[in-house]
């Protein structure tokens, strides 16, 4: 893995990123107070897994990951056959 640096003035340069921070700062930063850093975890902690699992993704056509990963599995034994 390679740590690459984007300049603050090209964020377009890493949009997965930016969007993930965007998607991040709107549904828990921006939407919740916090009392300690223990809760923010925890918040955190249920919102990536409920993003990873049960959140449509365009770039799956629309589908829940859950749905998508039968098909990539198909796909990927497919191709090592």
């Amino acid at each position: 893995m390679e740590i690459k640096y984007t300049p603050p003035e090209k964020p377009m340069q890493n949009g997965y990123i930016e969007r993930f921070n965007r998607f991040f700062r709107e549904d828990i930063l921006d939407a919740y107070y916090f009392n300690d850093i223990y809760q923010l975890q925890k918040i955190s902690d249920n919102w990536r897994e409920d993003y990873n699992y049960n959140h449509p993704h365009k770039s799956l056509g629309t589908k829940f990951p859950t749905e998508y990963i039968p098909r990539f599995e198909r796909i990927a034994k497919n191709d090592l056959e």
